[in-house]
């Protein structure tokens, strides 16, 4: 399914990584006031969105806080942006914290009660951004927070290109205008989750000299491998529903229609959306969350910046409830406390990575457990072999050949192992398999790692009471060719250069990226393998689809020259005495 776009679309060319791109822009919604948008008719609010009108003033919107609102802030261009700042009402010199989104400055304004899913009415203050610091908790703590408007983004002028190089530049500007101001101590970080955190890497690319940390919780980072385009099979649904929140009088940067245009990722368009690691050496806090789409990217963003001060924590509940709940903010404020007040308060006693380890539904079979690394450096990968005669997995290599036939559009097909003893899985796994289209010339493979209880019924983790499908994974046949230069033996990495279409019947091996995770399955407990031709998720409130191109049956070859296989990670525990054992 395809959302729909009514807005008007146009092609412009904009520079990206220094060099001249022709790129698509849509118009963003168009900024209204509540008499406006009252006044409209059903379409026309299609394209509309209630924006405050521009309103520079310093007024107090809570006791000891004081906002400056609207305030203009030049880019290196001429370009104007806007921003609200937040701080103590006490004169004094305070480090900041900046909100970097599309997600408009004051999302509270024209609605009833500003509320965050899985977060209890009254948690956030309505003078927090959407997914950002919260002013009502930072500045009782002696921060100033910054809310702004990019690029492009309400009142702000410009055309606005969606994390990319522009908005680095931009974030760069940003910050060094506001070390300067009398209010601020000279020491500026970035904080927020999912979008709020994307946007972080691209400014520290930049190198800003007055950034001196950032926290981004939940990042993608690669927009191509995991948002526009996973596993090589096109997604626009849900990024088309985001844009919608983008409101401004202006253009904004298309990334579904550029995907059609600039299909493969070997070009300027992508590489400009690509953080630049190597920049990347301030202190980091990156958090990443086992059930959410984000994973990658931030086990990524983790792995690849070259800061020697980083940190990484991974859990299982949602981004919103994690990122607003006590315990974590308080986590937060050491950090910031440590980096934007020197204060030393023991935080580099963190351990350098801290990781959930789940069991079933919301519960945990270990918390915050400290390691030093991800990958975990103990992990021993074992293959588990697919037997489609039985749709079992195996220890051993299965040696009679046999197919698994399943119907591309409406069928899967499944491969149980049971665990013979007390077994955590944490880290990457991969999919080998061996698989033909009966009648056409692709398909798309829709992979699910799962947990089943003793008995065979289905063990999920839960996320708002809904069970999520498991680790997953995502392949169209005809991209399977892998960078080599990415991929390692524990985690395949797509190339994305070009298509190999197949031949009706033609069988061929896939060795498919499966995104980390951890669980723990107790003796007697099953893993499941789960293959399809679509995603399947029921009663979940995110509108996640992919235009898939599959027909007819999907054949899974096992067994004999055809050893498809599951490579699971297998943590030992720490610690191993007779029956005493330590993880």
């Amino acid at each position: 399914m395809i959302v729909p776009d009514h807005r008007e679309r146009i092609t412009k060319t904009v520079e990206m990584s220094g060099e001249p791109v022709e790129i698509y822009m849509t118009k963003m919604m168009t900024p209204c006031t509540p008499e406006e948008f009252k006044a409209m008719s059903v379409e026309e609010r299609e394209t509309a969105k209630i924006q405050p009108p521009l309103n520079q003033r310093i007024y107090n919107p809570e006791d000891g806080i004081v906002c400056m609102q609207d305030i203009p802030v030049k880019m290196r261009d001429g370009v104007i942006i806007y921003t609200d700042i937040y701080k103590p009402e006490a004169d004094g010199k305070y480090p900041l914290i900046i909100s970097w989104s599309f997600y408009g400055k004051r999302p509270f304004d024209g609605q009833s009660e500003w509320q965050i899913m899985g977060v209890p009415p009254q948690t956030v203050s309505d003078m927090s951004k959407f997914e950002s610091a919260d002013p009502g908790y930072w500045c009782r703590r002696g921060y100033a927070v910054a809310n702004v408007d990019p690029r492009g983004i309400g009142h702000s002028e410009g055309d606005f290109v969606q994390f990319g190089t522009q908005d680095g530049k931009d974030g760069f500007d940003f910050i060094e205008w506001a070390a300067a101001q009398s209010w601020c101590s000279g020491r500026c970080a970035l904080s927020g989750n999912s979008c709020v955190a994307m946007t972080q890497w691209r400014i520290a690319s930049q190198q800003p000299p007055h950034l001196t940390c950032i926290a981004p919780w939940e990042s993608t980072t690669d927009m191509y491998r995991e948002s526009l385009c996973e596993g090589g099979i096109p997604a626009h649904s849900f990024v088309r529903l985001v844009m919608k929140e983008a409101c401004g009088p202006n253009y904004m940067d298309s990334t579904p229609d550029n995907l059609e245009k600039y299909p493969f990722i070997n070009c300027t368009y992508w590489k400009d959306k690509d953080p630049i690691w190597e920049n990347v050496t301030i202190p980091v806090y990156q958090t990443a969350c086992w059930n959410h789409f984000h994973l990658r990217g931030s086990i990524n963003a983790f792995r690849k910046c070259k800061s020697r001060r980083k940190w990484l924590r991974v859990h299982r509940d949602f981004e919103w409830p994690d990122a607003y709940s006590n315990e974590n903010l308080q986590d937060l404020e050491l950090f910031f406390a440590r980096y934007l007040k020197l204060e030393r308060n023991g935080w580099e006693l963190t351990p350098k990575v801290r990781i959930e380890v789940q069991d079933a539904a919301e519960f945990l079979f270990m918390k915050n457990r400290p390691e030093e690394n991800f990958p975990l450096k103990r992990t021993k990968y074992e293959k588990l072999y697919l037997d489609a005669s039985d749709k079992s997995m195996k220890k051993e290599p299965v040696q009679e050949n046999a197919v698994a036939v399943y119907d591309s559009k409406t069928g899967e097909v499944s491969f149980d192992y049971r665990f013979e003893e007390d077994t955590e899985l944490t880290g990457y796994m991969k999919l080998r398999l061996y698989v033909a289209a009966e009648s056409y010339n692709d398909m798309d493979l829709f992979i699910a790692v799962q947990k089943l209880g003793t008995n065979g019924d289905l063990l999920p983790v839960t996320l708002f009471g809904e069970p999520h499908p498991g680790a997953w994974g995502k392949m169209r046949v005809s991209r399977r060719k892998l960078n080599e230069k990415l991929s390692t033996d524990y985690c395949p990495v797509q190339a994305h250069t070009c298509d190999e279409k197949l031949e009706p019947g033609q069988i061929v091996p896939v060795d498919i990226e499966i995104v980390p995770t951890s669980r723990f399955f107790h003796k007697g407990q099953q893993i499941r393998v789960s293959i399809a031709g679509r995603y399947i998720r029921g009663d979940w409130f995110e509108p996640l689809m992919w235009n898939t191109d599959n027909q007819g049956n999907h054949l899974v070859y096992t067994g004999g020259e055809y050893q498809s296989f599951l490579q699971i990670p297998v943590i030992p525990p720490r610690f191993h005495d007779g029956d005493i054992m330590i993880r």
